[in-house]
């Protein structure tokens, strides 16, 4: 994200390990250092930026909170430093997530679906967006990215092929949907520009394809042997509750909205195309 923004913004990157300074200055961003977990480590940041990118995801469960906590409090301490400024933000992009929508059975989804979360992940990411909307009725124009399966050349399922986890056998199989990073990128940048107040987005590429699919196409082209099919009763004894959440899940999500407002002209319209330049990228040695 950070090319498309260099040489048209002042650019500051929050950061909450000091290490993280100098990798940040090299590339063209001034770090701050404050922490989205330490609330009074944010006051720094109110009125600093008139454009703000936020990425970070709700906390896990970390001991400290029940499981059950649907609020997002990174979220809500973020925005309480911002609005201790002289002035708000002009805009806000967030990086949400399609788990939002829950189970649709594998229909064809546009941005107007009711939102039916069925994990605590996904029901903290709604909390950020309702938090972030109130901020919109003030006067900020907040545009919401709902993005997919996020993958990149470093970003791919390679060690699960390795290790031979099953995928669920066609009469189970899901559909998952998928943006590659550098798309995903070229969106938030774009939703900076041209983005709609209090309007959401589905920053998924045109891909229609199954988890199974997936998981072949990633092994085929990195050479790797297809992961065993299997039922789901019988994925429900092999696998995690976490891996068994995103096989949970099924739908078809429809970009025109992104497409047409954000004006985005992606670099991989299908999950193929970005699969296929990572391998060109690991073959030539790069």
């Amino acid at each position: 994200m950070l090319p498309h923004l260099l040489g048209h913004y002042r650019i500051f990157a929050l950061i909450r390990d000091r290490e993280q300074g100098a990798f940040w200055r090299a590339r063209g961003a001034r770090p701050v250092l404050a922490d989205l977990d330490q609330p009074h480590s944010l006051r720094r940041i109110a009125g600093l930026a008139d454009l703000v990118v936020h990425l970070a995801p709700p906390p896990s469960h970390d001991g400290k909170r029940p499981a059950s906590d649907r609020r997002d409090p990174r979220t809500r301490w973020l925005l309480a430093a911002l609005a201790r400024g002289r002035s708000l933000p002009q805009r806000i992009v967030y990086i949400s997530t399609t788990g939002v929508y829950g189970d649709c059975g594998g229909e064809l989804i546009d941005e107007t679906r009711p939102l039916r979360p069925t994990t605590a992940r996904a029901h903290r990411r709604v909390d950020a967006e309702r938090r972030l909307r109130l901020l919109g009725r003030r006067g900020v124009v907040v545009s919401i990215l709902r993005a997919p399966g996020i993958y990149a050349a470093d970003r791919l399922p390679i060690e699960r092929l390795r290790k031979g986890s099953p995928a669920l056998c066609d009469a189970d199989d899901v559909y998952s949907n998928h943006i590659h990073a550098d798309d995903l990128a070229l969106l938030a940048c774009a939703a900076l520009r041209y983005g709609r107040s209090n309007r959401t987005y589905n920053a998924s590429d045109d891909s229609r394809i199954r988890m199974g699919e997936y998981f072949d196409l990633v092994a085929d082209h990195f050479d790797l042997p297809r992961v065993p099919r299997v039922s789901r009763r019988e994925a429900e004894a092999l696998l995690s509750p976490l891996q068994l959440s995103f096989m949970s899940e099924s739908r078809r999500l429809l970009n025109r909205r992104a497409r047409k407002e954000l004006r985005a002209r992606l670099r991989y319209p299908q999950v193929a195309d970005g699969v296929r330049a990572a391998a060109r990228e690991r073959n030539s040695g790069c």
